[in-house]
Order: structure tokens, then C-alpha cells, then sequence
């Protein structure tokens, strides 16, 4: 019984101690250098250029063990901008995003595979217009280290891919005359928040 009180004490201390794993930690993401971005085949003359100027991120990190980190992405809807009011006023409406009921686009991660020495798999569920479907995107870590100016802050960065189906989302005005498949990039800062 001793034996086992002291590999309990051992296995307690190294935890406290950061002997284990480290776990997951808060990060803020930095909306200086953070962007959402998407684009939308018109007719097959051109492509439409988009961004949303308003979103925010909860995201718990593992840089060691990038499988027990967790992302929650909340975009403000109304925020959309393709340089185009008129555009944009069409987008919020029924037709598209139906903003007034459905204000937020909504991504929480379910799982993050990694599939390679700096890149991963990040499967989870969009909610955007009163639906959720599950999406699958590709994150690439740019970088990871401390900030040229200030050492003592750690900075990862990443960019994250992927497309969407808008039919998916009740979105099927104009299709497929206007494209179906929509993709979108995220580039974006975190640091840790302590």
C-alpha cells in the first residue's frame, strides 16, 4: 500500500512539476493580424472577393500535443464586406445569411488530427443560418516561437482552408449559376492568454 502511495506522490509531483505532457492552455487570438476571407464564383466570368471584418476565437492550445487542443470560431454575420453595399445588403438578407434571425456563424472543433510535421486536420460542426453541418478543414502552422519584439511572448501562427457547400445552409439563390462550393481562409495570431 505504501508502494502505491508513493508512485500516486511521484506521478502527482511530475504533473505539477511539468514532467507529463502539457496540456491544452488558453490562447488569444490577435485581431491585428487575423482575417476570414472567402470567395464566390459569379457566372463563370469572374470571382467575388469577401471578408468578414468581426469575429473572435476561444482556443485552448497544445503546441506538443496538438490533438487536445480545442477552437471555437464566432463570426458577426452583419460584418461581411465584398466591397459592394448593395452586394452586401442582399447577402444579410433571407436569401443568404438571414441575418436578423441568424446573427452569428458559428465553428466548434470536434477533433484535430495531425497529418503532418506542421499540419492537421481540424473536423467540427458550422452552424451558419440556422444550420449545422459538419466541415472539415486544413490547418498549416506558419510558425511558432517568440515575437521579435518582445521575447517573452510566444506567437503561433496558422492558416486555415477549407469549402463549403452553401446549399448546404439553405443558401441556394442563383444556384449553381452563382457557385455552390464557396472557399474560405482563416490567417490568424494566437498567443498564451496568461
Amino acid at each position: 500500500m505504501n508502494k502505491i502511495r508513493h508512485v500516486l506522490a511521484f506521478l502527482t509531483a511530475a504533473a505539477l512539476l511539468g514532467g507529463g505532457p502539457a496540456a491544452a492552455e488558453p490562447y488569444l487570438l490577435d485581431k491585428s493580424h487575423a482575417q476570414v476571407t472567402f470567395s464566390v464564383d459569379h457566372l463563370g466570368f469572374s470571382s467575388v472577393q469577401g471578408t468578414f471584418r468581426e469575429f473572435d476565437a476561444e482556443i485552448n492550445f497544445s503546441p506538443n500535443r496538438v490533438e487536445e487542443s480545442e477552437v471555437r470560431f464566432v463570426i458577426q454575420v452583419d460584418s461581411v464586406d465584398t466591397q459592394w453595399p448593395q452586394r452586401d445588403q442582399h447577402l444579410l438578407s433571407k436569401d443568404f445569411f438571414d441575418a436578423q434571425q441568424f446573427p452569428e456563424i458559428v465553428f466548434e472543433s470536434r477533433s484535430i488530427t495531425p497529418n503532418g510535421a506542421d499540419t492537421a486536420v481540424i473536423v467540427g460542426d458550422l452552424t451558419m443560418a440556422g444550420q449545422t453541418r459538419e466541415v472539415n478543414l486544413d490547418a498549416k502552422l506558419n510558425r511558432l516561437g517568440p515575437s521579435p519584439f518582445d521575447p517573452a511572448r510566444t506567437i503561433a501562427g496558422f492558416v486555415v482552408t477549407g469549402e463549403i457547400d452553401r446549399t448546404q445552409f439553405g443558401m441556394d439563390f442563383a444556384a449553381p449559376a452563382i457557385g455552390v462550393t464557396v472557399p474560405f481562409r482563416v490567417d490568424l495570431e494566437i498567443s498564451p492568454a496568461g
